[in-house]
C-alpha cells in the first residue's frame, strides 16, 4: 500500500542520519546526483539528489547523503547540474492526434486561397487519392491567410479548383472549423437521413438550426465554411478520429511522444467509446507509460430516444460501465465526463457578409465593416448601425434583399451586406436546459465534469451547470473543471474562484497577434484599423477579460495546464506553454493584457502538483517526495534560473533529455544514453 511504503521509506531515510547507528540501508536501484531538483512539495524545496527503489522514491536530499543508498548494482546518473522536474501532467489534450504521420497537413501555416488550391491539388496527386474518396487536409489555419482573389473568391471556389471529383475537407487547427468544396457540401444529410446537400434552399429548411454554423456568399449560397455539427451532417471525419486506424497500428508512438515532452500523466479530454481501444492496447503491450484519466464523451444531441429527448439512461449506463471497467486499474481512470458548452469564438471577416462568431456571447455581437488594404490585410473601417435607415428598410422587408442582385446593389450603396443588419448573440453548443441537465445527472452519478467553454456566455453556463449539479447532490468537493476560458466576465471570475473550480488553460494561445485578433476583437469592441494597437484598446472588453489567469488564480481557481494538442500543433509543448503563461506575448509583439501574467512557479505547479491533485494522483505523482512514484524529467536548461534572470522566452526552447516513469527510463533524447 503506497501510504505504508511511504512511511517505511521515511523511517529508512531517518535511519540514514548520522545521529543513529543503524544497519546499512538497502541499496537503491537508481541514484540521480549533482542535479537541481524542483520537488514541487509544499515548501517548493530544491534538492541535489534522489534515490529510487522498486519504482518509488527512497530519498530526496543532498548529494552527500545519497551515498548511503549506493550499492554495487545501483545505477548512478550524474545530472551535471541540470534541472530535474516531477513528471509533467497534461490536464487537457487529445493523445490520439499527436503522432506525426505522413498525411496531408498544412501544419497551421497561413496560405492564400490561391495557394490552398495548389496545396490540396498536390496532396491528391501525392497520395493518389481515388475519386469520390475524402481528401482530408489537417491543421488548416482558419484565422490567418485565406486571402481571396478574383479567381478564388471563396474557400468553396478555391477547393473546387483543386478537385470536382473528390469531397475535400480542410480541417481547422482548432478541431471546430472546417472548409469544404462543392462535392463535399452536396453530401449533407438531413435529420431524416436523406442526402439533400447544403444550399441556400436547405439552409432555410432542412438545416435551419445550423444556419449560424455555415458561411454563405453574396447570393446566400454556402461559401465552403462549415463548423461544429455541420461537419457531422456531411459525414466528414474529425481531427482526432481521421487517423485513428493508422495510430492503432503502432499505438506506442502516442506515449513515446508524450514522454518525449516530459509528460507522465494526462487527461484525455474527449474519449468516445471507440477510443478506449487505444488505452487497452497500450496497457496490454506494456507501452502505457503515463497515468491516463479519460474524460468520457457522450453527445446529448446525438444520442436521443425515439421521441427526440437526450437518452440520459443510455449515456449514463455506458459511462458507468466504462468507469467500472477501469476501477482499480493501476494506470487508467474513467471518472470524468466531457461536455462542450460552446464551439469557438472567431468570426470570418473575409466572408461576404462576414460570419459572426458562433459561440454564445453575453451581449449581441457587433457587425464590423471590413476593408482590405494594399498589403492584403484587413482593417475595420466602421460598424453597421442596425437602427439606421438602410437597416430599417432591410428589417422591414427582408425578402427584398435576399437576391444576389439586390444584395450586391445594397452592398455597393452602403458598404456592407444587408445580412449584416441582423443581430446575434451566438449560441451554446446545446440548449441551456440540456447543459444543466447533463451536469446534474452525471454529477449525481458520481462523475466529475470537464466542460469546454470558450466565450463569456459559455463560461457562465458552465459555472451555472456545475453549481446546479453541486446543489443537486450536495457535493462540492468534486474536481470539476472548465477548459480554455478564453473570455470570462469578472462576475464569473469571482464565482469560479469561490467554487474552487479547476481551470485547464492552454497558455500558448495567450498572445496578441493582429492576424488572429481581427477575427475576434471587432465583434466585441468598436475598433478602427487592423494594427495590433488598434485591436487592443486598453479599456476594451476583450482586452480586459481575455484569459484572466491571474484574476482567476487570485479569486481561488486552481490552475492546471494542457496543450490541447493536436489543436494548433501536434506537439504537447509544455515549455512553450510555460513561457507563454509568463509573457502572454508572441515574439516581437506586445503582450495580451499583461496584468494577467503569472509567474513560472505558478505554471510549473499547474503542470505538476496541481495537475496531479486535479486527477486524484497527488498521493502518487506530481511532486518528488519520499514514497511517491519515481516519475521525473531531466531538462536541458534551468528554466527556473532563466525566469529569475528575466530570460523567460528561452524557456520555450527547453528540451527533455530523459523521462522516467515508475523508476524506469521511458525516454532518452537522441544522442543520450
Amino acid at each position: 500500500m503506497p501510504s505504508l511504503y511511504r512511511v517505511l521509506c521515511i523511517l529508512a531515510a531517518s535511519a540514514a542520519m548520522p545521529l543513529a547507528a543503524a544497519a546499512p540501508l538497502p541499496p537503491a536501484d537508481l541514484v540521480i546526483r549533482h542535479a537541481r531538483i524542483y520537488t514541487a512539495d509544499a515548501a517548493h524545496s530544491m534538492a541535489q539528489a534522489l534515490a529510487v527503489r522498486d519504482g518509488r522514491i527512497l530519498f530526496v536530499g543532498a548529494d552527500r547523503s545519497a551515498a548511503a543508498y549506493i550499492g554495487p548494482h545501483t545505477q548512478l546518473r550524474d545530472a551535471g547540474g541540470r534541472l530535474v522536474l516531477p513528471g509533467l501532467i497534461g490536464a487537457h489534450l487529445h493523445p490520439a492526434g499527436i503522432v506525426d504521420l505522413d498525411v496531408c497537413d498544412l501544419r497551421s501555416k497561413p496560405h492564400s486561397l490561391r495557394k490552398l488550391t495548389a496545396f490540396v491539388r498536390g496532396c491528391i496527386d501525392r497520395y493518389h487519392v481515388p475519386a469520390d474518396q475524402w481528401v482530408n487536409v489537417r491543421l488548416w489555419n482558419y484565422t490567418d491567410g485565406n486571402q481571396p482573389d478574383a479567381q478564388h473568391p471563396t474557400l468553396r471556389a478555391a477547393l473546387d479548383l483543386a478537385s470536382i471529383t473528390h469531397p475535400i475537407q480542410l480541417m481547422g487547427n482548432d478541431g471546430h472549423h472546417g472548409a469544404f468544396n462543392s462535392v463535399a457540401l452536396a453530401r449533407a444529410t438531413n435529420a431524416a437521413g436523406r442526402v439533400v446537400g447544403f444550399s441556400k434552399a436547405t439552409l432555410s429548411s432542412d438545416f435551419e438550426a445550423m444556419r449560424k454554423l455555415i458561411g454563405v456568399d453574396t447570393r446566400g449560397e454556402p461559401n465552403g465554411t462549415a463548423n461544429e455539427e455541420a461537419t457531422t451532417a456531411l459525414g466528414a471525419p474529425d481531427l482526432i478520429s481521421v487517423d485513428f486506424e493508422e495510430v492503432m497500428r503502432a499505438p506506442g508512438r502516442v506515449t513515446r511522444r508524450l514522454n518525449s515532452a516530459g509528460i507522465t500523466g494526462i487527461l484525455d479530454a474527449d474519449v468516445p467509446p471507440a477510443r478506449l481501444a487505444m488505452y487497452d492496447a497500450l496497457y496490454a503491450r506494456g507501452e502505457l507509460t503515463v497515468r491516463a484519466s479519460l474524460a468520457q464523451f457522450y453527445d446529448p444531441d446525438a444520442q436521443r430516444t425515439a421521441d427526440g429527448r437526450p437518452d440520459w439512461d443510455a449515456m449514463l449506463a455506458m459511462a458507468t460501465a466504462t468507469r467500472a471497467k477501469y476501477a482499480g486499474h493501476p494506470l487508467i481512470r474513467a471518472g470524468v465526463v466531457k461536455l462542450y458548452a460552446d464551439g469557438v469564438i472567431e468570426g470570418n471577416p473575409y466572408a461576404i457578409p462576414p460570419t459572426l462568431p458562433e459561440s454564445a456571447a453575453l451581449r449581441p455581437y457587433l457587425q464590423p465593416i471590413f476593408a482590405t488594404g494594399a498589403d492584403g490585410r484587413l482593417a475595420v473601417t466602421g460598424y453597421v448601425d442596425a437602427d439606421g435607415t438602410p437597416c430599417r428598410a432591410v428589417l422591414a422587408s427582408p425578402s427584398d434583399y435576399q437576391g444576389a442582385a439586390a444584395a450586391g446593389e445594397f452592398l455597393r450603396a452602403h458598404g456592407f451586406h444587408p445580412a449584416q443588419c441582423a443581430t446575434s448573440s451566438g449560441q451554446l453548443q446545446h440548449e441551456r436546459a440540456v447543459i444543466l441537465e447533463f451536469a446534474r445527472r452525471f454529477h449525481m452519478a458520481g462523475f466529475e465534469l470537464h466542460i469546454h467553454a470558450i466565450s463569456d456566455a459559455a463560461v457562465r453556463a458552465a459555472v451555472d451547470a456545475i453549481e446546479g449539479a453541486r446543489a443537486a447532490d450536495g457535493i462540492s468537493a468534486q474536481h470539476d473543471a472548465i477548459a480554455h476560458a478564453q473570455l470570462v466576465h469578472p462576475d464569473d471570475v469571482t464565482r469560479i474562484g469561490r467554487d474552487r473550480l479547476y481551470l485547464a488553460m492552454t497558455y500558448s494561445w495567450i498572445y496578441a497577434d493582429a492576424a488572429y485578433d481581427i477575427n475576434v476583437v471587432p465583434f466585441y469592441d468598436r475598433v478602427r484599423g487592423g494594427s495590433l494597437a488598434a485591436l487592443h484598446p486598453a479599456d476594451g472588453y476583450y482586452e480586459r477579460n481575455a484569459y484572466p489567469v491571474r484574476s482567476l488564480r487570485d479569486a481561488g481557481a486552481i490552475l492546471v495546464a494542457g496543450s490541447d494538442a493536436p489543436v494548433d500543433t501536434r506537439d504537447p509543448q509544455p515549455f512553450v506553454n510555460m513561457a507563454s503563461a509568463v509573457t502572454r506575448a508572441a515574439k516581437g509583439l506586445a503582450p495580451l493584457n499583461p496584468a494577467e501574467r503569472i509567474g513560472l512557479r505558478d505554471v510549473l505547479d499547474a503542470y505538476t502538483i496541481r495537475g496531479a491533485e486535479y486527477l486524484h494522483l497527488a498521493s502518487d505523482a506530481g511532486s518528488l517526495e519520499v514514497g511517491k512514484s519515481a516519475d521525473f524529467v531531466l531538462v536541458d536548461r534551468d528554466i527556473l534560473a532563466l525566469a529569475d534572470a528575466g530570460r523567460v522566452r528561452e524557456i520555450a526552447r527547453a528540451r527533455v533529455l530523459g523521462t522516467w516513469f515508475r523508476g524506469k527510463q521511458v525516454y532518452s533524447s537522441p544522442g543520450r544514453r
